[in-house]
């Protein structure tokens, strides 16, 4: 909700016309609150994940069975992930610069409702390797995560398999069906994120893009939470 808020709200309000609605600290509120609100929801969607492969997972659940059963561990998890994401993005509060200012195009990177001008190669080349870091580790998890739940279900249908073939049942199976919300949540996780990543990077690239080319990683990095 914070990520679709935080960026939705704004670029539905900038698409319908309405520009330098927001002073310098409520610009630097949404797009620190994005950022922030983004990773978080990236991070805790894959530590759920991981959480229930581990519980799920018979040779894992053996050493791990008494730290994941304490809900304590679930709760510092998740304090750690906002604690970390509001340290990293801390420097949009500094480089994010309020509404926009047409008569300093050539030095602002204009959006449609504020501005931030261009950061340092240094600076650039360094959060960009912080960001694609923690989302490439984000992604790992899931998609490991994912593969172990999938992989125990499989098995476990194997094994009850001719007890279900004798009581001659056409409905999917409860693995079944698990499967395929697993393997549709991990897609959609990779696929939006990754893909958006990819945008963001290849946007930086390009010189004045458009208002509508800005707003295309924004609108496929909400899909997920949407």
């Amino acid at each position: 909700n914070l990520v679709l808020c935080s960026k939705g709200i704004p670029q539905t309000m900038a698409t319908f016309g309405l520009e330098a609605f927001l002073d310098e600290a409520g610009c630097k509120l949404v797009f620190y609150l994005h950022r922030v609100a983004r990773g978080v929801s990236l991070s805790t969607s894959c530590l759920l994940s991981g959480f229930q492969a581990i519980k799920l997972c018979p040779s894992i659940s053996r050493w791990m069975v008494l730290r994941i059963r304490s809900p304590k561990c679930i709760v510092l998890c998740c304090f750690l992930c906002w604690m970390l994401h509001l340290v990293v993005n801390i420097y949009i509060i500094r480089y994010v610069t309020g509404p926009v200012n047409s008569k300093n195009k050539t030095m602002d990177k204009i959006y449609r409702y504020c501005s931030s001008p261009n950061p340092g190669r240094l600076l650039f080349s360094v959060m960009a390797v912080i960001y694609f870091f923690t989302d490439g580790m984000c992604l790992a998890l899931m998609v490991w995560s994912s593969g172990s739940m999938v992989l125990v279900l499989h098995r476990h249908k194997q094994r009850v398999q001719h007890i279900r073939s004798s009581r001659l049942s056409p409905r999917t199976s409860h693995e079944t069906r698990a499967t395929h919300t697993i393997l549709i949540l991990v897609t959609m996780l990779v696929s939006f994120y990754a893909l958006a990543d990819i945008l963001s990077c290849l946007l930086t690239q390009i010189h004045n893009p458009s208002q509508w080319l800005r707003s295309i990683p924004s609108l496929v990095a909400s899909g997920f939470p949407t």
